[in-house]
């Protein structure tokens, strides 16, 4: 169990996903609408978002709302559908940075064929 308050789990858990996602406040505040001053004071565990706010940023991390409320575990183990991931946009990345398109059709292409026996 975590000594962090919600806003505090919030804030931590928004930087990570913001992190993953490989995008900065001004795109995410742009993206979905809202005011930068807002997503900072989330951010920051000043202010704690409105439930209409955390199924928005859910949406747009691809993510339930329980990975934004509650403690991130980093060592709990997720599984990944790669098919999923790399099918869609900027959702797969290497070494801190996303797979090009064409990378991420090559890597399909070869998971395919293997799983085909090819």
């Amino acid at each position: 169990m975590s000594n962090l308050g919600n806003k505090e789990i919030m804030s931590a858990n928004i930087k990570r996903l913001m992190k993953r996602k490989n995008v900065t406040r001004t795109q995410m505040a742009d993206d979905l609408s809202l005011k930068y001053t807002t997503l900072t004071d989330w951010i920051n565990g000043k202010t704690y978002p409105r439930i209409d706010n955390i199924e928005k940023m859910a949406t747009y991390f691809k993510v339930s709302k329980s990975d934004l409320v509650e403690s991130y575990d980093p060592n709990s183990v997720e599984p990944v559908d790669l098919d999923k991931a790399l099918s869609e946009e900027g959702m797969a990345m290497f070494d801190g940075k996303p797979l090009s398109e064409e990378y991420k059709k090559a890597l399909l292409a070869m998971l395919r064929a293997e799983k085909r026996g090819d």
